[in-house]
């Protein structure tokens, strides 16, 4: 955590991709921490800016508006309203959000580049690249697809291999084509320009590793990764037609690569913020090029290398811009113990959820707060958004303020009580508050926002026990039955009777007795409506919804971060509105409904990879004649050791014996081998797997899920037939 005193706090959030909506991996990875850091900041009357916006450019962008035929322009039109909107439903509270098709950032991001490339920052490298000769253009990595050189599955993009999970340039491909004609591209050459990352290399050694130890881990281990490799340089542009045109004579067709438009992104919005009301936000240069500015970037982990050393080094190589003070970045979010997929349609849409869960955004919030993936990859099961809800909300933080706020309406009409003299029990209440701040303090300063949550849920705890523990609904049982007590007439004289004196003395000692039991309801009650008043504020950075009803039916109308352990915050006299139910139970059938849903979108997943693959580019019979495929019996198989996939197999081939190493260890016991018959490759080359020499191959069939099955005749035949 830095020590430097700040005069301000600009906040940046990852630039969502306006090509789908956004889902709870989204919120946890990056929105709900970036939100809680900000409002917790303005709470303590910090002067903050928060800024995000839509990134508009980029490939996939393009292929989408090529499959439903309309422009880039009408597809991220559509997804900025529909990310923007889902932002503002779980009270996303950005100062801006902009978009990077906006003229302001159009304009800035060129004229950025411009000096990049007028002061000789940039290299120019000429390169070969794919061609489509009749789209007549190059083509972009997803542009490309072909057969995956290691796995072999048709369709692979020549970026990456959705299939096996591999990296692969476009040229790597087997039999390529373009994905935009189907035509068989050609290499041409091209120029583009490139930020030598090279050059900063011990630069950002220095700027990283020696003077941001106190980064988290995950963000600092992986900068290290790359600044123990050779930096290359880096392609800032990109031959397409949408984006930024470059600026720079002579380079028509080509655009601002995505990685080098969107983080300008965050300065371009800023300008256009101060720009709307510079009585307020003052200038852009403030907030990015005076050092005395906090900068913060809240982002997932598969964007720390462009933050941590891209961007710096943009900034860096630019001059004159503040770099961040740090980069807190989460890990990534599963939903039911699979790996969140929009392709998949494997996600929890936040538009969807409102419709089924209306109203209870800051149960969400709460949740994924809770199970943020701050150090690792974390999971979100809807059994424990149920019982999140029903067991922490509803019963400890729920219950406590229901009781305290329905109890002082009705013994005391809605009024806060005076407190009385307190007792050993009240000392300890406050005293196990009274430092909760500080602790929030120090967990919200070192991005711990799920440690710091859970630090105000104990408040809860404290107040739903401490209200336990005193049982003021008892002691009003006291004050009830003095109330119920005749007053003893006097006689015509003036005179009581002794035994009417006597009830009289019993029913005084009674009054004192309700007395003080009013005066102890009064004191529980007071202590109590305190811990409320705390909840409401420390609970408002993670749960701004229900704290702002809360207030509502506190009448809290002003507050800030510095009345937390406070016991005034809530004085005696002052009138409450109508309480009601901060939070309610979620329901079996609410929780198996989402079940349900899940389950029928893995039917629909599986039924389409159970598509057949589309077939291979045609080969030649002569090909296929040289195809040595025969059939051989097993004689031995056993486990390869130390490989966990392997299994080693002596074949009876009809002519002599061969071994053959196969990766199906999964799918079949060694034993359950011994005697089969199975089909063989017999003329492929030799070669050493672990150490053991495969004479072949097995061949198997690969089913939807991975598993393997062993290829072989439906009845016994002669070693070594071959297979026609």
């Amino acid at each position: 955590m830095s020590t430097k005193e700040y005069k301000r706090t600009l906040i940046t959030a990852a630039l969502p991709y306006a090509n789908g909506g956004v889902h709870i991996g989204h919120l946890a990875g990056v929105y709900i921490p970036a939100d809680i850091y900000a409002r917790y900041l303005r709470l303590r009357g910090e002067r903050v800016m928060f800024v995000c916006g839509s990134d508009e450019h980029g490939v996939p962008i393009t292929i989408r508006a090529r499959k439903e035929g309309i422009t880039p322009q009408d597809v991220v039109n559509r997804y900025h309203e529909m990310i923007k909107n889902s932002f503002e439903d779980f009270g996303i509270s950005f100062d801006v959000y902009s978009r990077t098709t906006s003229k302001t950032h159009e304009t800035f991001a060129a004229d950025f580049f411009r000096k990049l490339y007028d002061e000789g920052k940039l290299t120019e490298e000429t390169t070969t690249q794919l061609y489509d000769e009749e789209a007549h253009q190059f083509l972009a990595d997803r542009y490309v697809t072909g057969e995956c050189p290691h796995c072999h599955q048709p369709g692979a993009y020549g970026d990456q291999c959705e299939k096996c999970g591999r990296d692969l340039s476009p040229t790597e491909l087997i039999n390529p084509k373009s994905a935009i004609s189907g035509s068989v591209p050609v290499l041409r050459e091209t120029k583009n320009w490139y930020l030598p990352l090279n050059e900063y290399q011990q630069w950002l050694r220095e700027w990283i590793l020696k003077g941001h130890k106190e980064w988290r881990p995950n963000v600092y281990g992986q900068c290290k990764s790359w600044l123990e490799m050779d930096l290359q340089p880096r392609a800032m542009t990109r031959d397409l037609d949408w984006g930024i045109p470059v600026p720079v004579e002579g380079a028509g067709g080509k655009v601002l690569y995505v990685w080098f438009d969107a983080p300008i992104g965050y300065v371009s919005n800023t300008k256009e913020l101060c720009e709307t009301d510079p009585a307020r936000w003052g200038t852009w240069q403030e907030w990015w090029q005076q050092q005395d500015t906090k900068l913060v970037h809240f982002i997932g982990k598969d964007n720390i290398v462009f933050h941590c050393i891209i961007f710096p080094t943009m900034m860096k190589a630019h001059g004159g811009y503040i770099l961040p003070d740090n980069v807190p970045s989460n890990e990534f979010l599963n939903l039911e113990n699979d790996k969140i997929s929009t392709s998949r349609n494997w996600a929890v849409w936040l538009h969807e959820y409102l419709l089924d869960f209306p109203g209870k955004q800051d149960v969400m919030r709460y949740v994924l707060t809770a199970n943020a993936p701050e150090t690792k990859d974390n999971n979100f099961t809807w059994a424990d958004f149920q019982e999140r809800n029903n067991s922490e909300l509803v019963a400890i933080y729920g219950n406590f303020v229901n009781r305290a706020l329905q109890l002082t309406k009705k013994y005391f009409g809605g009024v806060v009580p005076p407190c009385g003299e307190l007792a050993d029990t009240d000392c300890a209440a406050i005293a196990e508050f009274k430092d909760v701040k500080a602790r929030v303090d120090q967990l919200l300063e070192q991005y711990k926002f799920r440690e710091a949550q859970k630090e105000v849920m104990n408040l809860a705890r404290i107040g739903n026990k401490y209200i336990t523990e005193c049982e003021p609904w008892k002691l009003w049982k006291q004050v009830d039955a003095a109330l119920q007590k005749p007053v003893v007439a006097r006689r015509g004289d003036g005179t009581l009777t002794s035994a009417d004196l006597k009830r009289q003395t019993e029913a005084n000692a009674c009054l004192v007795e309700a007395s003080e039991a009013a005066a102890r309801i009064a004191t529980v009650l007071y202590v109590s409506l305190q811990l409320v008043g705390n909840l409401s504020i420390a609970f408002d950075p993670f749960m701004p919804f229900s704290s702002n009803r809360l207030r509502k039916m506190l009448c809290l109308d002003s507050f800030s971060w510095d009345q937390l352990g406070r016991t005034d915050i809530l004085p005696a006299g002052h009138a409450m509105q109508e309480p009601g139910l901060l939070f309610e139970k979620i329901e079996d059938e609410a929780v198996q409904a989402q079940l349900d849903r899940l389950e029928r979108i893995k039917r629909e997943n599986e039924a389409a990879v159970h598509k057949a693959d589309p077939v291979k580019p045609d080969v030649s019979f002569e090909d296929w004649e040289r195809l040595d495929i025969r059939i051989g019996t097993v004689l031995e198989c056993e486990k390869v050791p130390k490989a966990d996939k392997l299994l080693r197999f002596l074949i009876d081939d009809g002519l002599e014996k061969r071994t053959i190493v196969s990766g199906i260890a999964k799918f079949y016991k060694p034993e359950e081998l011994v005697g089969k018959q199975v089909c063989f490759l017999a003329n492929l080359p030799a070669r050493k797997l672990r150490g053991i020499e495969s004479q072949g191959m097995i061949l198997s069939s690969e089913d939807a899920d991975g598993s393997l099955s062993l290829v072989a005749p439906q009845r016994g035949v002669a070693d070594g037939s071959p297979v026609k």
